[in-house]
């Protein structure tokens, strides 16, 4: 494997098998189990609407998830490498799903809304240059095919007293 190819695996287990496998629509749970080796299971499920367990991660939860976190991994990168001190990251990140007639769905939009604390004052429009830059390089906003949105706020570290 070249330095460029990065691949990743994991089993998924579905445990919803309530003894009559999928017998009905309603006959069966959507529980399930990603499994990555070394790393604790992640209980999940379908989102409530779907008949899913309400105290499970879905899918559409853990996209918004890894956009989330890939865009702050990558923020915090690209501020390294720009001088820029970031001593707090936080992200109320939000996304709309539509569902179809026919039972599709797509994802529309997300926007995620980071509050980053700077140990000093940046430049004037550096953040958003910065949260440009970082959507540019996150690997999972370069792989869906919706729009990446962002509403970031900024602050400087309030001195100790």
């Amino acid at each position: 494997m070249s330095l460029d190819e990065h691949r990743y695996a994991l089993t998924v287990r579905w445990t919803g098998n309530l003894g009559e496998g999928t017998a009905s629509y309603r006959g069966y749970s959507r529980d399930h189990d990603v499994e990555i080796p070394g790393l604790p299971v992640l209980k999940g499920s379908a989102d409530p609407t779907f008949h899913g367990d309400r105290d499970r991660y879905n899918p559409e939860q853990l996209l918004l998830a890894a956009l989330s976190q890939c865009h702050m991994l990558s923020f915090l990168h690209v501020a390294v490498k720009h001088g820029v001190v970031v001593t707090a990251y936080e992200d109320q990140a939000e996304a709309l799903m539509r569902t179809n007639r026919d039972g599709s769905g797509q994802f529309e939009s997300a926007t995620l809304k980071p509050r980053v604390t700077l140990a000093a004052p940046a430049a004037e429009g550096l953040l958003e240059e910065l949260h440009a830059a970082a959507n540019k390089v996150c690997f999972i906003a370069r792989s869906v095919n919706f729009p990446v949105l962002h509403q970031p706020t900024a602050g400087v570290e309030e001195a100790a007293g």
